[in-house]
């Protein structure tokens, strides 16, 4: 929390990160892309593009920007310090009973962790869909390179 405060990350909605996370989606074609920023008691979507086939009941839920640590697999790769892969997170017992699969429909996920040059786990780049979809190895190469672009970007902020 002190590294994220000390960048100014994770308190309210960036123009750059929501900018960020359109080309995200774009990138990998997915109707949802998140800079999610994962703290003790939360998590906090800095970044955010919900493209025109996301539903409505998801896009209420996502207004607020901020979720429990509970819902969502971002502080799952926080922890783990690796991405994640689901490309139908009802195949995986672990991640299935997640209250963002039956509250709002998400059905995959594709993320990366965002670990800052002093070894920190910022958060997560991420992409979820409400269909299962195949990401495999080349979507687990793309969010990687966009996480770590990400980070670039947030040391290029640092600086100034």
């Amino acid at each position: 929390m002190r590294r994220l405060h000390e960048l100014g990350l994770g308190d309210e909605p960036d123009p750059e990160l929501d900018e960020f996370a359109r080309r995200v989606g774009e990138v990998t074609k997915a109707p949802l892309a998140m800079v999610n920023f994962v703290r003790d008691d939360r998590q906090y979507l800095g970044g955010l593009y919900a493209g025109p086939t996301v539903p409505e009941a998801l896009r209420t839920a996502l207004a607020g920007r901020t979720f429990t640590r509970e819902h969502g697999y971002c502080p799952h790769v926080v922890v783990r310090r690796k991405a994640l892969v689901l490309d139908d997170v009802c195949d995986y017992p672990r991640f299935a009973g997640n209250p963002v699969v039956d509250e709002i429909g998400i059905r995959s996920y594709l993320g990366a962790p965002l670990i800052d040059r002093t070894g920190v786990a910022l958060g997560t780049v991420c992409v979820v869909d409400v269909e299962p979809r195949p990401w495999g190895r080349p979507g687990l190469g793309t969010i990687k390179a966009l996480a770590s672009e990400m980070v670039a970007q947030i040391h290029a902020r640092e600086g100034t």
